[in-house]
């Protein structure tokens, strides 16, 4: 199946509200738990996080790592808007800051970033590089990276199954965006490639869920 590529941003008042009140407390977890399976139990500095929706994996990489610091980007004003209330709720704001803007032009606060982490921006992206390259510009030597998005399906017809699978329970607006989502994914091949192509080969990739990658490497 060819990549159909969706909207690269979620501004839609009801999808942000969906998404911000969605349980994805199992992957995003998984998310916090591969980097420290990979990377390590301590890490100190500033962490940026790309793609950083209402800020849940801000949030838990913050509890996870309590001498980082957190800058989560986001180019949807909706997103940001339920991710502060969160960081508000949780008594996080001082060590969460949240940005409005799109790379890879947006104005960030540190010129270097400690560890750079995105989940779920991959797919939004109509030019793939787009991230590599921000990645490469914005994480100091010797930063650890670790991205995870979704796996596109052989098929539409199994990507349904997967939404039904995961997500019945969810709101129609939300199930309608994982499907589009994850027909606007990458195969492990496509990441690979992208990878090569970026000067960034020797990051390692591998399958997570029967609907997740992670690519993860440090930057030399």
């Amino acid at each position: 199946m060819q990549r159909i590529p969706e909207p690269e941003l979620m501004l839609d008042e009801e999808q942000a509200r969906a998404y911000a009140e969605a349980d994805f407390a199992a992957p995003h977890q998984m998310f916090v738990d591969l980097f420290k399976k990979h990377f390590g139990e301590e890490l100190e500095g500033v962490v940026l996080d790309l793609g950083c929706g209402p800020a849940d994996i801000c949030v838990r990489f913050a509890r996870a790592f309590p001498n980082c610091e957190i800058h989560g980007l986001d180019g949807s004003p909706a997103m940001l808007k339920y991710g502060r209330a969160r960081l508000e709720k949780e008594g996080l704001a001082s060590r969460i800051k949240l940005l409005l803007g799109r790379i890879p032009e947006a104005n960030l606060p540190a010129a270097f970033y400690d560890a750079v982490i995105v989940n779920s921006l991959l797919h939004h992206l109509p030019d793939p590089s787009i991230l590599w390259e921000t990645i490469k510009k914005v994480a100091k030597k010797g930063a650890p990276v670790l991205v995870m998005d979704l796996l596109r399906p052989k098929t539409p017809e199994e990507a349904r199954l997967i939404v039904e699978r995961y997500a019945a329970s969810e709101p129609e607006v939300l199930k309608r965006d994982f499907y589009h989502s994850l027909l606007a994914a990458f195969t492990l091949e496509e990441v690979r490639q992208q990878l090569e192509e970026a000067g960034l080969s020797h990051f390692k990739t591998e399958t997570v869920t029967d609907r997740h990658w992670i690519a993860f490497g440090k930057i030399c």
